[in-house]
């Protein structure tokens, strides 16, 4: 962490008020709402919140895109509107040295489509093929009850991943599933999601803050489906860094 990144994070907490009342903050930097990226991250952070209200922590995001997709994009993730930020370009992005992606001088559309196959993007391939296949160390999605609504066609309940998969870990097909609904609801909204096709490459980055807001932890996305260190357990780190 270098420190004119420190600076520009505490320069980010001055402009958007990003100073919370608990004692540590987490601020995320996504791509585009559209990203696949900042729709399953919204989502963990979503159900960490849910499920962690008495932890003391502050969760604010900033993302690329407008006012019209803000309110689709935390209508559909859960993600808290009042701790989300849009702007209309990646120039934070660039002076947190977060990686644009690759750019082979074809469009946004070329490249995202080559990162998505595995060029630059090196985790990709296998973190798509675990989606399909499972994952016995990965935490399960869908409970035995919740209803599942794909593409909406296609409905059914979290128990048909138990009764062919059992439960208790991340089932085959479970991940995809879930990816999938997300896409839809790119898809259905890309207008309002994708501000501006270049920016398609764009990642993210993580930064976790003390109590002085100090970053203590930090974690720059180089591929798609890539914004943990971790993917098996994305949001791992933050209970090793909040203390009771």
């Amino acid at each position: 962490m270098t420190c004119k990144i420190q600076n520009n994070i505490n320069n980010l907490v001055e402009k958007f008020n990003f100073y919370g009342r608990k004692k540590y903050k987490l601020i995320i930097l996504f791509g585009l709402l559209g990203d696949f990226d900042s729709f399953e991250y919204a989502i963990n952070l979503k159900n960490f919140i849910d499920n962690h209200e008495d932890k003391n922590l502050d969760i604010f995001a900033i993302a690329i895109g407008n006012q019209i997709g803000k309110e689709k994009f935390c209508t559909f993730t859960g993600f808290p509107a009042k701790n989300l930020i849009v702007v209309s370009d990646n120039k934070i992005h660039n002076d947190l040295e977060i990686s644009r992606g690759l750019d082979i001088g074809f469009g946004g559309w070329i490249n995202m489509l080559l990162m998505l196959s595995g060029v630059n993007s090196f985790k990709t391939i296998k973190e798509v093929i675990r989606g399909y296949t499972g994952d016995r160390k990965g935490k399960q999605i869908y409970s035995e009850f919740e209803k599942i609504d794909i593409l909406k066609f296609l409905k059914f309940s979290g128990n048909s991943f138990k009764q062919v998969f059992g439960d208790g870990y991340l089932r085959p097909f479970e991940l995809a599933t879930f990816r999938l609904n997300n896409m839809n609801e790119i898809i259905r909204n890309w207008g309002d999601y994708i501000l501006h096709e270049k920016y398609l490459p764009q990642r993210g980055a993580t930064f976790f803050m003390n109590e002085e807001n100090q970053v203590i932890y930090d974690f720059f996305s180089n591929d798609v489906l890539g914004y943990s260190s971790n993917m098996r357990n994305p949001l791992g780190f933050l209970s090793d860094l909040i203390k009771e």
